[in-house]
């Protein structure tokens, strides 16, 4: 796949297409320039555009990913507009088409350069979209820091989120924060109005406060399980919270390190797949050999796909969005269609961006991944243009530098 890929008339045609009410067998997707056309039962026959996939293979919506920090040994926190490209560049090769560019608790000099990176930052066109920013820290409680620097943890601090919000050109989407340091209401409060989703993540506060800041605006958690106050029988925390909180979505790092198979199990009879929000919240070390790594000024050493502190925490993760769909279509026995909703669909709705991401639609961006039988990414399109090809165009008659 080059740069010289271009968006044009075509069609997919053969496989499974999974639309916003079910799936069709044997259906073919039509796309037209950037978008989705049509979407139809019937195989095309006709015309010089047409990529035939075979029958078991599926069609998808293209993966949201609203938590990463880095890949392909870039971070969100290197502040430069080649980071940022490489991670973009990166995350179509396992089915991700859009991603919320994530930061993490920093010396302010470095979280400001970070924001005006990402305030000027254009995906490259063999790249995913950047929605935008996730503001990750440091509004957290030092109890519950995981990776994050202690030193430069602070308390919610709404002038503080608006410089940053200035310098990132109105692109932060997301805030992580804990509901228990003072100034947090009064943060939750702000970031509603200014139409920001507030996340409670890196918390130690019990049921009651989570509750209470759910009722406040925020409806969303961090990382289930992973950066809060637990599950105990007498004194729930947040996880207690959100697990039982249905207007409240929940991000779940499926990595087999950082959840156990049966809090997975746990989390989606709990929240059903319509409650949970797939996540990587990959590092640089994504896409690379296993070795040492830093994050946030931290050493992070990587071995057999765990990425840990020298304390032995847990440093972000090495995952990819479409490991992530198989290993929870293992852990909860949950159909695709379901998965699809939990790397993708979830994402779009809770960003506000439904009308356009997260289902395939005509009248939507077409952005879409072709998986084969086994689920493997073979194909990842990007507002109408092949950005990765895993061996679907060879042979099937099409150039993907030409055609489509």
């Amino acid at each position: 796949m080059t740069e010289s890929a271009s968006t044009g008339h075509w069609h997919v045609t053969g496989a499974r297409v999974y639309t916003e009410t079910g799936s069709l067998p044997g259906a073919t997707l039509a796309i037209d320039g950037s978008q989705v056309s049509d979407i139809n039962r019937h195989q095309t026959n006709g015309g010089d555009h047409i990529l035939r996939l075979p029958e078991d293979w599926h069609v998808v919506p293209g993966f949201i990913d609203t938590h990463i920090h880095g890949a392909a040994g870039a971070d969100v926190m290197d502040g430069s507009d080649d980071a940022l490209g490489r991670i973009s560049q990166h995350v179509v090769t396992e089915g991700t088409t859009s991603f919320l560019a994530t930061t993490m608790t920093s010396a302010p000099d470095t979280l400001d350069n970070a924001m005006r990176a990402l305030g000027l930052f254009t995906a490259p066109a063999d790249g995913a979209e950047m929605l935008g920013a996730h503001l990750e820290g440091p509004f957290v409680n030092v109890d519950k820091k995981g990776a994050q620097p202690a030193e430069w943890i602070t308390p919610p601090d709404t002038a503080l989120f608006h410089r940053w919000q200035h310098l990132a050109s109105q692109r932060i989407k997301l805030a992580t924060l804990a509901p228990e340091i003072e100034g947090a209401t009064e943060l939750i409060a702000e970031l509603k109005q200014q139409g920001v989703r507030a996340a409670i993540g890196h918390s130690n506060c019990s049921a009651a406060v989570a509750q209470r800041a759910f009722q406040c605006g925020c409806g969303r958690v961090t990382h289930l399980f992973n950066g809060m106050s637990g599950l105990h029988h007498r004194d729930p925390g947040v996880a207690a919270a959100a697990l039982a909180e249905p207007a409240c979505v929940a991000e779940i790092i499926a990595d087999g390190h950082h959840v156990a198979t049966e809090m997975l199990r746990l989390a989606f009879q709990a929240k059903t797949s319509r409650g949970l929000i797939a996540i990587t919240d990959a590092m640089r070390a994504k896409g690379m050999p296993d070795g040492v790594y830093d994050l946030g000024g931290q050493q992070v050493t990587v071995n057999n796909g765990m990425a840990q502190l020298d304390d032995g925490s847990l440093a972000g993760s090495v995952l990819t969005l479409d490991q992530a769909l198989r290993n929870l279509i293992e852990a909860t026995d949950c159909s695709l269609y379901d998965a699809i909703r939990m790397v993708s669909t979830n994402a779009a709705q809770d960003l506000g961006v439904i009308d356009r991401k997260g289902t395939l639609a005509p009248g939507k961006d077409a952005d879409f991944v072709v998986l084969d039988a086994q689920l493997n990414v073979r194909l990842t399109v990007c507002r109408g243009r092949p950005v990765y090809d895993n061996g679907c165009f060879a042979g099937s008659g099409l150039d993907a530098t030409r055609n489509p």
